[in-house]
C-alpha cells in the first residue's frame, strides 16, 4: 500500500512537508517560498519554559503555524486532526493511506530510529510525511534526510505519541483543496509585512528585543548560575539554532532565498538586494553559534568570552533591526 509520492530533501522539517504535500497535490512551491509565505522567520525567547533543563528559545513560530498561514494566505485548505489515543491515530493514518493521500504527521524526534543519536533530543515539533505501508513498516518522507526511510507500526506509535512540551497527540495533516490560481502576489506582500511586524514588536521576548534580551541574560548566566550552567544554557542556544527544527542561521538563508524568489515574482529589485543582506546576517549568527560553541565545549581562550557572546547577539539584533525596517518600506 503506497501512493506516488516524491521526496525532495529539504533544510528544515516543516517547510519540506508542506512545499512535498503541495507538490504532490499539483502547486508547485518551493521550501523557500512556502517558509516566506508562511512567515518562518521568528524569535522568542521563554525563560519560564524549560526545555532540557534550559531556557526554551526559538527561532521559527508554533509548530504548524507555518503551513498552516502559508495556506490561508494562498487559499489553501488543510485538515489537521489530533487524537486521545494511538488506535484512532493509526486508523485514520491507514484510511488515507488507502485513498493514496500523504499525510504529514508532527512527532518526536527523541525515538526517530533513523536520526543519529546526537541529533535525537526531546523535541515534539518534528514534522514528516508517511506516504505508504509495507507489511510492519510504514514508508517515511523526512524532508531532513537525503533519502526515503521507514518506521515499524510500533516506533511510528512511539514518536506520534511523544510525552513533554508540544507533545503531537498523533497529530495528522494534509491538503484538501488547493485552488487553481493562488494569488502568489498578495500571499508575498501579506507574508513579508507580518514578518517585519513580528520582528520588531515591541515585545521583550520577541523578535530582535527578544535577541537583545538573551544578550543581557548571558552576561548574567555564568554569575547567577556558575560556569557548568551557564554553558548548557549557551549549548540550548546554539542546538536550537543550529541542530533542532528551529534554524536560526539556516532560516535566515532560506529566508533570503524567499526574497530572491519574491523579487522575481513582484518585480522588485530592492528585495533582491535585500537578500544579500539577510545572508551576510545569516553568516553572524553562523559565527555566534561557533563562537559559543567553543565555550560550551571549553575550547576557547578567548578573554571575557560572555561578554563577547553578549556582543555578537547585540551586534545581530541591531542588524535585523534595521533589516526588517528597510524590507517594510520595501514593499
Amino acid at each position: 500500500m503506497t501512493t506516488d509520492f516524491k521526496h525532495h530533501q529539504a533544510a528544515h522539517c516543516e517547510n519540506g512537508v508542506a512545499s512535498n504535500l503541495l507538490r504532490h497535490n499539483g502547486l508547485n512551491l518551493s521550501e523557500p517560498m512556502v517558509f516566506g509565505i508562511g512567515s518562518g522567520l521568528f524569535f522568542v525567547y521563554l525563560p519560564f519554559l524549560k526545555v532540557n533543563h534550559a531556557p526554551a528559545i526559538s527561532y521559527r513560530p508554533l509548530p504548524g503555524s507555518i503551513f498552516g498561514k502559508a495556506a490561508k494566505r494562498l487559499g489553501i485548505k488543510i485538515k489537521r486532526q489530533k487524537f486521545s489515543g494511538p488506535a484512532a491515530a493509526e486508523k485514520a493514518l491507514q484510511e488515507n493511506l488507502k485513498n493514496n493521500i500523504p499525510s504529514g504527521l508532527q512527532v518526536g524526534v527523541y525515538n526517530l530510529t533513523y536520526f543519529p543519536d546526537d541529533y535525537r533530543f526531546h523535541f515534539n515539533a518534528h514534522n514528516l510525511v508517511v506516504y505508504g505501508q509495507e507489511g510492519d513498516n510504514y514508508l517515511v518522507s523526512d524532508p531532513v534526510m537525503e533519502t526515503v526511510t521507514s518506521l515499524t507500526t510500533q516506533e511510528l506509535e512511539r514518536v506520534r505519541f511523544a510525552k513533554g512540551a508540544f507533545a503531537p497527540r498523533g497529530q495528522i495533516y494534509y491538503p484538501i483543496h488547493i485552488p487553481e490560481n493562488p494569488d502568489l502576489k498578495k500571499a508575498i506582500v501579506t507574508a513579508i509585512k507580518a514578518t517585519c511586524r513580528d520582528m520588531t514588536a515591541p515585545v521583550p521576548i520577541v523578535g530582535v528585543n527578544g535577541i537583545r534580551f538573551v544578550a543581557k541574560q548571558i552576561r548574567k548566566w555564568h554569575i547567577k548560575h556558575g560556569v557548568k550552567k551557564a554553558n548548557h544554557y549557551l549549548a540550548q542556544v546554539v542546538r536550537m539554532q543550529e541542530e533542532i527544527g528551529t534554524g536560526g542561521g539556516g532560516f535566515r538563508f532560506i529566508y533570503a532565498a524567499f526574497l530572491q524568489e519574491a523579487s522575481v515574482v513582484l518585480d522588485n529589485v530592492v528585495l533582491k538586494e535585500l537578500s544579500y543582506e539577510m545572508t551576510a546576517i545569516g553568516d553572524k549568527w553562523r559565527d555566534f553559534a561557533v563562537e559559543a560553541a567553543r565555550v560550551y565545549k571549553n575550547r576557547s581562550s578567548k578573554p571575557d568570552v560572555y561578554n563577547m557572546l553578549a556582543d555578537m547577539l547585540t551586534e545581530i539584533a541591531d542588524k535585523e533591526e534595521v533589516f526588517f525596517k528597510k524590507l517594510r518600506k520595501a514593499i
